[in-house]
């Protein structure tokens, strides 16, 4: 394929993506609506599924500069604070599922993703070119912007994310449905904190109707918390949207004093809830020449911690079933259907799997009474073992 492939989105998945594709030998074009990449104040945790990836799209150091590595996955009561389970990560990590489990900063990934984006002469970074439209033509895409300008392309990438324009043209126009749970985030720079308050771990907190999240992440300067709680009804599919620091402390009174402290260390200016939204896993991830990644095909609720991951490694499985079925380097043709096709084939159950398991582990942290309390004992017995579903989702 001589022409170069279309993406729109210079996200996490669209950045990937595009490092993925010129790796495996393309031109890629790279439209991003903002003027500018900034990304908000939030954390993610890259698994050993994710990180692997972008270790052999030659990121090793840079993330190892910019990343944190959790010695442990620890599960806390609500109230008491009691160890109700741990799973050894750091070293053990590496030598179990062959890559590290990182806690990074959102904006330094995007950072050293973009910085090798802007490194790779294969790669042409478009920005301030918001997409207007998406049309699907016999042998092509064509991408409309919105400032009247027409792009065509032998084959277009929408990782846009949850609002995208390109499921527009693959799915038609579809809702979201709200989920019942509404987010908050913040970050505490750690001299705000006592020394050594936080452990080093991914931590989480389960309560009834309600869950904390805490780790470390940008070299461990910055603690970043996520809570969940249950509410009836959410308007806005957003979050970038402040929230009253007084709501987040009524939500979670009575929890542990650490949870306490560092709620009481938060921002308020800083404070950010969204409302968490879904949708079922789709049957159609390509149509024609047009293909969807990360959010804007599959957005998954953040109870695994897989949505950035699962972006990921679209990334490198569509960059591969692409290369797979390439032609000779004289004819420079690829058969795009048929690529897309093992896409499909390749992504889909998988994803499936972990949106569903997210939905799962959203409720099973939010139980109360005596469904909660089953679940903790099964946990200090060593009754349910995470192990299980970490192997599965971690060593692919």
């Amino acid at each position: 394929m001589n022409a170069p492939v279309f993406i729109v989105g210079a996200g996490i998945g669209g950045l990937t993506s595009a490092l993925a594709l010129a790796a495996a030998g393309f031109k890629v074009e790279l439209f991003e609506q903002s003027a500018y990449l900034s990304e908000v104040g939030a954390g993610l945790q890259l698994s050993p599924n994710a990180s692997r990836v972008l270790i052999a799209l030659g990121l090793e150091q840079a993330l190892a500069d910019n990343a944190f590595e959790p010695e442990a996955a620890e599960v806390r009561h609500w109230r008491s604070g009691n160890l109700l389970s741990r799973g050894p990560l750091a070293d053990k990590a590496r030598k179990r599922w062959g890559a590290a489990y990182y806690h990074i900063h959102r904006a330094d990934l995007q950072q050293l993703l973009l910085a090798a984006v802007r490194d790779n002469a294969k790669i042409r970074l478009h920005l301030n070119a918001p997409c207007k439209a998406v049309t699907a033509l016999q042998d092509a895409v064509s991408l409309t912007l919105a400032n009247g300008d027409s792009h065509h392309a032998p084959l277009l990438i929408g990782a846009d994310g949850i609002h995208s324009k390109v499921r527009q043209a693959v799915l038609g126009d579809e809702r979201p449905s709200f989920t019942g749970h509404v987010a908050w985030r913040f970050m505490i720079p750690i001299e705000q904190l006592p020394a050594d308050l936080v452990p080093p771990v991914a931590g989480l907190w389960m309560g009834p109707k309600a869950h904390f999240v805490h780790y470390y992440v940008a070299g461990q300067r910055y603690v970043n918390c996520a809570a969940v709680v249950e509410q009836s009804a959410w308007q806005e599919e957003s979050w970038t949207q402040r929230g009253d620091k007084q709501d987040l402390l009524d939500s979670f009174s009575g929890w542990h004093p650490f949870i306490q402290q560092l709620l009481a260390a938060a921002d308020e200016q800083h404070c950010y809830r969204w409302g968490l939204f879904d949708r079922r896993p789709s049957q159609q991830w390509c149509k024609g020449r047009i293909a969807l990644l990360g959010d804007a095909c599959h957005p998954t609720l953040p109870f695994l911690a897989q949505g950035a991951a699962m972006a990921i490694e679209d990334a490198a499985v569509l960059a591969q079933c692409l290369s797979n079925h390439a032609g000779d380097h004289v004819s420079g043709h690829t058969d795009i259907q048929a690529a897309l096709t093992a896409y499909t084939k390749q992504r889909q159950a998988r994803v499936a799997r972990v949106q569903n398991l997210s939905r799962r582990n959203g409720r099973i942290y939010h139980l109360t009474g005596l469904p909660a309390v089953a679940r903790n004992l099964a946990l200090r017995l060593g009754l349910v073992n995470p192990l299980k579903t970490m192997d599965w989702l971690y060593s692919q």
